[in-house]
């Protein structure tokens, strides 16, 4: 996020006060924010959109029973995320779902042009952006979720497995295998595992939690 939403400035507190500026700030200050979750994500078109209006929606009605649990981030995050679970499984309904192991498009945003180029650095760009997309878009969600929380949004594993319903353990894991599998889609070399961490983390956590 931008900016820091605790304690005093935590605008679902103020606003079940009485208090809307808190909650108007988070607005205008976090739509890009949660705009790029969405199209991470995979939201298309005017669907990102949609869903902040949704989210920010949401989060006004239910300001008279919040009750501040954690970080104000964790909590944005989880309702962001139980939104974008939603309009999955309304699409499914119609044919059209995208399941835990969707591979969208769309998941990075279009990098902004830059002045003063040599010539055919714009394509050159392009085609790294392309590659990007691809490797980001092949990703199981349950990899992209945690890679986007974890990179992205620079939340701690703790808040990231409160936001999933998932050990810790688990988020580690995922991390790891979401960072191996993009290193090798773009042909970086992958980086030796260490046994004292990531072999024993693999152990207990087991496959079927990955």
């Amino acid at each position: 996020m931008k900016a820091t939403w605790e304690d005093d400035r935590d605008p679902l507190a103020a606003l079940r006060k009485g208090d809307p500026a808190p909650f108007e700030a988070f607005v205008r200050a976090e739509l890009e924010t949660f705009l790029g979750f969405y199209r991470r994500l995979g939201a298309e078109g005017n669907e990102a959109q949609d869903l902040v209006q949704d989210l920010y929606l949401r989060m006004f009605r239910h300001a008279p029973t919040y009750r501040p649990q954690g970080r104000f981030a964790a909590y944005a995050f989880r309702v962001a995320r139980n939104l974008w679970i939603d309009r999955a499984r309304r699409r499914a309904g119609v044919g059209e779902g995208r399941g835990e192991e969707s591979e969208d498009r769309g998941w990075v945003e279009r990098l902004p042009d830059r002045n003063g180029e040599e010539p055919g650095a714009g394509v050159a760009r392009a085609e790294e952006l392309e590659r990007l997309r691809a490797a980001l878009s092949a990703l199981p969600e349950r990899h992209r979720l945690v890679f986007e929380l974890g990179v992205m949004q620079e939340l701690p594993y703790q808040e990231i497995g409160s936001i999933l319903h998932v050990p810790v353990g688990t988020v580690k894991s995922r991390m790891f295998h979401a960072v191996r599998k993009l290193r090798a889609a773009l042909g970086s070399p992958a980086e030796e595992e260490r046994p004292t961490e990531r072999s024993g983390e693999r152990s207990a956590e087991g496959e079927q939690l990955l």
